[in-house]
Order: structure tokens, then C-alpha cells, then sequence
């Protein structure tokens, strides 16, 4: 039995071409954004989801807290703070291990980009505050949309969107070439119920983008900071 309520499964946009088998998708997204008054569209990191609670920090499962030698970092901060988190969950993108994107502009190992406190997701406003607070950054917003357009132009904007490099950069690992980012994450502004996720938050993924096989977790290499050029990424 999980001692902490997981990350909820985000659903694609149907034409989001890097589903998986077991990805969902929600084909009547279209209905759900029109009555949304404001549309963030930020920007997937490819890295891990961490969650840190007052219970401690968590991978996708969140059967117990984990352990894994890339969050040992993360793992640091949370004693520090850990008596002041109270009820707020902080959700984030930890890109302290390289997975198949490398940033070479990224000046932290771990980006927010949700706070759940009990049975509400905080508004965007409220998760910038609350990140603040605890020093750690927030995933790039792409764009904020206020006057939604048709659902045409729509989809055409998220496709021109993906095409662009992260905001910190992209390289692929596999070719050390520079690359679109993985893709975005549309999520409601405002706050709104836990039960009432998947109405509220969209992806859109890239095909192809996942490069590492099961072999990952043996060989993996930290991700320097922008102002380590001469950091040994094989060093844990």
C-alpha cells in the first residue's frame, strides 16, 4: 500500500505522437480547455518525477520513499526543509542524472512544476510562491494563453511550439547534436481538485524521444550545471 497519493497519469493530446502502449488519451481534451480561463504551456524536462513530502522524497511509486543514488541530492535538501512542508506536496522534474536529453543551461537538478496540498493542485501562482519559498526553480512556461483560439489553430500552435530547442538547450545524447525539446505540458492556471486531473493538465511528447534502455540505471552519468563546463559527468 502506498504511504503517499502518486503523480497522477497525464493524458496525451490525441495528436501527440509519442504515446506508449499503456499511455491514456484524451480525445475530448478540446472540450475540457474551453472551460479553462487560463492555459499554461510548459515545457517537459526529461528527467525523473520527484515528489517531496513531509514523509520524504518519492520516484513514481510512492509505495515508500526512494533511495536511488541520482536523488541523493534531493534527498539532502529535503532534511532541511522537510519540518516546514506541513501539507504541501512538491511535485518536480529532477534532471540530476542525464537521461536522453542533456541541458547544458540548466542552473539546478530540480525544477517544479506542481504543488498538491491535500485534495487541491495549487494554481500556477501558488506554485511559484511555494517553490520560491523552498529555493527551488520552476519548469519554463512556453506560453500563457487567456483568448484560446479555435481548435485548429490550437493544435497547429503545440506543433510549432515542440519545434523548438528547450530552454536550455537540447542535446541528444545519442548524437550530441542539438535537438527540440521532449514537449510540453499544458496545464489549468488555477487550482483545482486532485479527482479532477485529467481534465485539467495535457502532454504533448515527441516520437522517438526516450533513448536508454533497461540498462540505464547501471550506466548513467550526472548532468553538469551550466557553470560546471568541467565537471566529471561519470563522478556521482
Amino acid at each position: 500500500m502506498s504511504i503517499s497519493r502518486k503523480y497522477g497519469r497525464t493524458f496525451h493530446y490525441p495528436f501527440s505522437p509519442g504515446t506508449t502502449s499503456d499511455d491514456r488519451i484524451n480525445t475530448d481534451y478540446w472540450q475540457d480547455i474551453r472551460l479553462l480561463q487560463t492555459l499554461l504551456h510548459t515545457e517537459k524536462l526529461d528527467g525523473e518525477n520527484n515528489c517531496l513530502n513531509k514523509q520524504g522524497v518519492f520516484a513514481r511509486s510512492h509505495a515508500a520513499p526512494t533511495t536511488s543514488p541520482w536523488t541523493r541530492e534531493l534527498r539532502e535538501k529535503w532534511r532541511s526543509l522537510k519540518n516546514d512542508l506541513g501539507e504541501y506536496e512538491i511535485f518536480g522534474e529532477n534532471l540530476y542524472a542525464i537521461h536522453s536529453i542533456q541541458y547544458p543551461l540548466i542552473d539546478a537538478h530540480y525544477y517544479v512544476f506542481g504543488v498538491r496540498e491535500l485534495d487541491k493542485w495549487l494554481s500556477w501562482e501558488e506554485t511559484v510562491f511555494i517553490a520560491s519559498i523552498f529555493d527551488f526553480p520552476v519548469v519554463p512556461v512556453k506560453e500563457t494563453l487567456v483568448d484560446l483560439p479555435d481548435q485548429h489553430l490550437f493544435e497547429k500552435n503545440i506543433l510549432s511550439l515542440v519545434c523548438k530547442q528547450s530552454s536550455f538547450q537540447s542535446v541528444d545524447v545519442t548524437t550530441n547534436q542539438a535537438c527540440n525539446m521532449e514537449g510540453t505540458v499544458s496545464r489549468n492556471a488555477s487550482a483545482y481538485a486532485v479527482n479532477d486531473f485529467q481534465h485539467n493538465v495535457f502532454k504533448y511528447v515527441r516520437k522517438g524521444h526516450v533513448k536508454t534502455d533497461e540498462h540505464w540505471t547501471r550506466n548513467w552519468r550526472r548532468a553538469p550545471l551550466k557553470f560546471e563546463s568541467n565537471v566529471d559527468t561519470n563522478k556521482k
